[in-house]
């Protein structure tokens, strides 16, 4: 017979058959947990504790701050501490430099781990794809042959000024994360205008969708290998960010505007009915010409007050609806084309005043329907206006 103590063997099958103690853990626990198993992996993978350093991919130096942090909080070190089989928690670490990291990315990356709310009530943790497309857009690098592309940036800065081009606001309705970005576009990001000088084959994304590596240039002498959609989130979370418009993007005016269009205003022109002598005698010739962003008829409502309307009811014989452009500009434009048949007379304002009003020509609605048709194609610098003529004539 077996020589044993019944009490003893009693005593070890009870312990025995005690059910496992269930442990219940918070979300924000959960979460931390979780936070601290991708730095486990990622040891695992690397051999090391994830290193700072701008040298240092973003996801480890994302890690490594993470990791900093769990180290400091005594709550995190408790509650990780049963699980840290490589030591980690135990290690030496040095402050995190201030402007390691972009500020955004890290806010998403330790969400729960300092006093945030539970993971379910979180509201700002990036995806998975915007993580990645944070890295691609932060991993620029000196472009080597920028001198190749420089000419393009300062045409294009030219262009802008002069109203060439336009900017476009990239705006949440325009449908801009469904369209194509396209090779030779140039947009603004970040304050930098980027050019998309390739694009790669497509490919399909994990969600179906087409994709496309592009390399995009920057103004500041930079460029980066991203992907379309990438690309195309960075556009559409940035506040500021424009899309460049062609050269020749469309006409100024149209009957009909494309959705991405911006009402810019509407060119008008007036007729007085003034009773004053020479109004009298051209008044059939006599136009003022103007731009505006709002409603003509608003703008004329006190005419008979105001000496710019020379002091006079006037009716709209014209108006002209026109999209993405400088208003200042245009006005500027077509007045300097009519120059030459600017009305020259003074009247007197309210007070007694003497003003010379600027914005009246002698020039007949037929030529102002041929100036706004050359500025719309584009020919309107080849023409000069010919009063003795009362019509554009060819330059010589």
């Amino acid at each position: 017979m077996s020589d044993f103590d019944l009490d003893e063997l009693r005593s070890e099958l009870d312990e025995y058959a005690k059910p496992q103690k269930v442990v219940s853990r918070s979300p924000r626990e959960e979460r931390i947990i979780a936070g601290f198993e991708d730095i486990q992996r990622f040891v695992e993978s690397h051999g090391r504790p994830p290193q700072h350093g701008e040298d240092r991919d973003i996801f480890e130096r994302l890690y490594a701050v993470r990791l900093d942090r769990l180290r400091g909080l005594e709550e995190c070190r408790n509650l990780l501490e049963p699980l840290d089989h490589q030591g980690l928690l135990t290690g030496a670490h040095a402050p995190v430099p201030a402007d390691d990291l972009d500020d955004e990315a890290l806010l998403a990356e330790l969400e729960g781990v300092e006093g945030a709310p539970d993971i379910t009530e979180l509201r700002h943790v990036r995806s998975v794809a915007d993580k990645r497309a944070a890295e691609e857009i932060a991993n620029r690098e000196r472009c080597e042959d920028f001198e190749t592309f420089k000419p393009l940036f300062d045409r294009v800065s030219q262009d802008i000024k002069q109203g060439v081009r336009i900017t476009r606001q990239i705006r949440k309705d325009a449908g801009f994360l469904k369209a194509d970005i396209k090779q030779g576009e140039f947009f603004i990001l970040g304050g930098q205008t980027a050019y998309v000088a390739e694009v790669g084959e497509p490919i399909r994304a994990p969600n179906g969708e087409f994709d496309a590596r592009l390399r995009v240039i920057y103004s500041n002498g930079t460029e980066s290998n991203l992907l379309l959609r990438s690309l195309q989130r960075a556009l559409y979370k940035d506040e500021t960010s424009r899309r460049v418009s062609e050269p020749t993007a469309g006409p100024l005016f149209a009957d009909e505007t494309d959705e991405e269009d911006l009402a810019s205003g509407t060119i008008y022109v007036l007729r007085s009915k003034s009773d004053n002598p020479v109004v009298a005698a051209n008044r059939t010739i006599l136009h003022k010409i103007g731009v505006t962003g709002g409603s003509v008829e608003k703008r004329i409502a006190n005419a008979t007050k105001d000496a710019t309307y020379l002091l006079a009811d006037v009716e709209i014989v014209a108006t002209y609806e026109l999209f993405n452009i400088n208003r200042g500009k245009l006005e500027g434009l077509i007045h300097r084309i009519f120059e030459p048949a600017r009305l020259k007379i003074e009247i007197k304002d309210r007070f007694g005043n003497p003003v010379v009003p600027r914005e009246w020509f002698l020039v007949p609605l037929a030529a102002i329907d041929e100036a706004v048709d050359k500025i719309r194609d584009g020919t309107i610098t080849e023409f000069v206006y010919d009063p003795s003529e009362a019509r554009l004539m060819p330059q010589r």
